[in-house]
């Protein structure tokens, strides 16, 4: 049986129940969610079927990228763009994770989402659905359009069922400076797509898209770089990394739970996945020359992530800058370019996604119940709410790396990776390490202790919020006790990553 069948198959079946979704809205609140959980079920399934049925020994060559499964058909041949998907370990893991969190934003959204929860649940699944697609998309056509996929839904995530926080712009602004944002730079993919094409096209004659034949373009050196800085851009501000950044604390402040678990969790690490899809394979000497840059951007970006994290009242907009310091580990690792910084890097965005979607499932659960997210107005949940502050314990220990948990092990990998490139960057990025424990410290310290707030009974989490988040934290203890069978999964494609941007060093 020709397995690669069910590559489309995984990107069809949230569209589907998306329109299912939003169709049985009609029929009560109730159907859009089992629909949405269905839907993620069943594509949760296939891909653990898929993963168990893939041979991780399928890239004994580094000569060119491997995949388990391949799926190809002509779309518009005279350009020759194709329907074009590849798994490989690398998409595997992320996709995983994105039916994982996608699974966390419905339940999470349970009692939260009251108003069209038929519409909301359709653009949280084709949201996803176009992640997922990215994952796996091998025709630079195809991977543009699903990216600019992604934007809409996550745009009416945000301007429709977001919240409107004292002192903010409001859900609106924040959702189209996200947009703003996000099509600016996708548009500056294009022409660096479109460049690549035509220049690819003058020197072989063959118009194509496909990835696979473009890693073979005979560029310029002057040409691979303008290329390269296009495609980084595009990357950098999906990641988010300096100083492309400004439009992550708003969109994460006023958007839904939901909206939340699913930027930090899985947005975030398209960008990361670009970067080490596309950019480093497709331009390996510009950007072995642009790493060192890259790695300054990636410091800036823990430390100043940290810092700015410190100085917060509001909790989301503490845990969205949290996010900008972890992935910058991520970009450091990505151009620190050895294996065993890449192992990092996916072990990082598994763990990040997990761990920070877990934080934001905790500020929405306890928005619920206080109906703001100020520090001040916390305070002594541990004798108030025993569960909840257990939870938030947990992951806020596992985002300051506390060994024994998938962070440490992420970021652990990826400092020994870089220190092997550039020590003293790496020292300096290590810094980071110290201001998470304090900025973690601090939000344990704010939301758990001390004099509580009000002496009102506080509604502790209800089973269906216990039973997710004990899910994540059984993940994230297995990430970082054993994380073995995820490095063997990515490490075929990890090793092809590494020797192409390997070819362009000096």
């Amino acid at each position: 049986m020709d397995l690669s069948i069910w590559l489309p198959v995984l990107v069809l079946i949230p569209l589907a129940g998306g329109a299912a979704c939003w169709w049985t809205e009609r029929l009560g609140l109730v159907w859009p969610r089992w629909i949405a959980v269905g839907s993620f079920v069943i594509d949760l399934i296939i891909l653990l079927w898929l993963w168990a049925q893939a041979d991780l020994a399928v890239s004994v060559s580094t000569a060119a990228p491997q995949f388990f499964w391949e799926f190809q058909r002509d779309w518009i041949p005279r350009f020759g763009i194709s329907l074009h998907l590849g798994l490989d370990g690398l998409g595997l893991l992320l996709i995983a994770l994105t039916i994982v969190l996608g699974l966390v934003a419905v339940l999470c959204s349970w009692r939260e989402i009251q108003q069209h929860v038929g519409f909301f649940h359709m653009n949280l699944l084709w949201n996803l659905a176009g992640v997922i697609g990215v994952f796996m998309a091998l025709d630079l056509f195809l991977f543009f359009l699903l990216w600019e996929w992604m934007l809409v839904p996550m745009y009416f995530l945000i301007a429709l069922w977001g919240h409107d926080s004292p002192g903010g712009r409001g859900r609106v602004y924040a959702a189209t400076k996200f947009f703003i944002f996000t099509q600016a730079s996708g548009l500056i993919m294009l022409a660096a797509i479109l460049g690549l094409v035509w220049l690819n096209h003058a020197s072989s004659g063959i118009w194509t898209f496909n990835y696979l034949d473009l890693l073979q373009a005979q560029l310029s050196a002057q040409a691979q770089w303008w290329l390269m800085l296009g495609f980084f851009i595009a990357f950098a501000v999906k990641l988010p990394a300096l100083p492309f950044h400004p439009w992550l604390p708003d969109a994460h402040s006023q958007a839904p739970t939901a909206g939340s678990v699913d930027l930090a969790g899985v947005l975030l690490k398209t960008g990361a996945f670009g970067l080490m899809r596309f950019s480093i394979t497709l331009f390996p000497e510009a950007s072995a020359q642009f790493a060192d840059t890259a790695m300054i951007i990636g410091i800036a970006g823990i430390i100043y992530g940290a810092s700015l994290a410190l100085s917060q009242t509001d909790i989301k907009r503490f845990v969205a800058y949290t996010s900008i310091s972890h992935m910058g580990f991520v970009l450091l690792g990505v151009y620190a370019g050895n294996l065993v910084a890449m192992q990092g890097v996916v072990i990082q965005m598994l763990a990040h996604g997990i761990s920070t979607g877990a934080l934001f499932v905790l500020c929405g659960e306890l928005y619920e119940r206080i109906h703001t997210r100020e520090f001040g107005a916390m305070g002594g949940l541990a004798t108030r709410a025993p569960r909840y502050a257990t939870a938030l314990m947990f992951f806020g220990l596992a985002s300051l790396g506390l060994p024994g948990m998938g962070n440490f092990i992420g970021e652990i990998l990826i400092l020994f990776g870089a220190f092997q490139v550039a020590p003293v960057l790496t020292v300096l990025a290590a810094s980071g390490l110290v201001l998470g424990a304090i900025y973690s410290l601090l939000l344990i310290q704010k939301t758990l202790h001390g004099k509580p707030a009000s002496d009102e009974a506080l509604e502790d989490l209800v089973p269906r919020e216990q039973g997710m988040l004990l899910v994540l934290m059984a993940l994230l203890l297995a990430m970082g006790l054993y994380p073995q069978p995820l490095l063997d999964t990515a490490e075929p494609a990890l090793r092809y990553l590494v020797h192409a941007y390997a070819g362009g060093l000096p």
